[in-house]
């Protein structure tokens, strides 16, 4: 089952375990973003997921792809050009002490993608589905040009199309708005991840409830299937509660709630999600089983250090089935 995903990856650099920038003398050094963890969570699950994005043509660059081809990512479909490789720098919080991120990533090769770049007839022909975040149309107008073409062949090929539509007010700095440029993507979605704010505020959509907004986005952009949200209520920087939703138009279906303590790494936990619902959606025919076993698979994430799920499907269901004792396997 071919899954493709399309996006910036970065270089991630953090002080060892919780340590605060002003004290470390070393960096630990991971790789990731939003898209691309959704390709290692999927082919952590067994899936033929690949990875579409553009990195510089030095060392760095070459690293970055063969630390997707170690999680068992296709790296076929990645272009090189000129242009740095964007970074992160993250301090992990603990306790009280919120965590905190610095971007470093103006002027990367990622953003100088155009939308030519791509053979996206031969990349997804085949594919069961295509998935993107609000993340790279924020980044440049050749990212943005180039997913709407990988979104225009999606459509045209019959492929599902998700749309995480994230938004980061800071990363729009090209000249253009997230609301003109927005709407033309979420159209060939099927799947879309958002709050109702972020439905008022990118497309104007408005609903007093999760049920009422999701319903108004499907009026607005008939190819929505699915519309799904997560709550999340941080108790510390260690101790959050999550849950999930998933509206399909008629029914609203509710996850279990997860208490994640003590958090080891938060970053990637949406990704998670996104990655756990595609698998239940391609693979069971049960959108109940489907939100659950996002949710479980988010909530593993939490467990686990770096940007990317590492949970096989039988651990994610060990959990989705209520064991949380981490007892020791053997």
């Amino acid at each position: 089952m071919k899954i493709i995903t399309f996006g910036e990856v970065m270089l991630r650099l953090s002080p060892p375990g919780v340590e605060r920038f002003v004290q470390t003398d070393v960096l630990d050094m991971h790789f990731g973003g939003t898209e691309a963890n959704v390709a290692v969570s999927l082919a952590q699950f067994g899936l033929d997921a690949s990875h579409v994005t553009r990195f510089p043509d030095h060392a760095l660059g070459r690293a970055a792809a063969g630390y997707l081809r170690r999680y068992n990512v296709g790296t076929q479909y990645i272009r090189y050009g000129d242009g740095r490789l964007g970074l992160y720098f993250l301090e992990t919080g603990a306790g009280s002490r919120a965590s905190q991120i610095i971007y470093d990533r103006v002027d990367s090769a990622f953003t100088r993608i155009q939308a030519d770049e791509i053979d996206w007839e031969t990349v997804l022909t085949g594919a069961a589905w295509f998935h993107w975040t609000g993340i790279t149309p924020a980044l440049s107008q050749g990212a943005a040009d180039c997913l709407l073409a990988g979104i225009q062949t999606a459509n045209r090929l019959g492929v599902p199309v998700s749309g995480d539509i994230v938004y980061r007010s800071n990363l729009w700095q090209y000249g253009r708005t997230p609301q003109e440029i927005m709407p033309a993507l979420t159209e060939g979605c099927t799947l879309v991840l958002g709050s109702k704010a972020l439905f008022s505020e990118l497309y104007g959509v408005v609903g007093s409830t999760f049920t009422e907004a999701g319903r108004a986005l499907m009026e607005r952009f008939p190819r929505v299937k699915y519309v799904t949200d997560t709550k999340r209520t941080s108790l510390s920087a260690s101790h959050n509660r999550l849950s999930a939703k998933l509206y399909d138009g008629e029914t609203v279906f509710k996850s279990r709630t997860y208490s994640m303590n003590p958090i080891v790494d938060r970053i990637g936990t949406g990704d998670a999600y996104m990655a756990g619902l595609i698998y239940g959606l391609v693979s069971f025919n049960d959108l109940q089983r489907a939100v659950e076993f996002g949710a479980a698979a988010s909530a593993l994430k939490h467990t686990i250090p770096g940007d990317v799920n590492l949970a096989t499907v039988a651990e994610v269901e060990t959990l989705e089935r209520g064991d949380s004792s981490g007892k020791l396997k053997r």
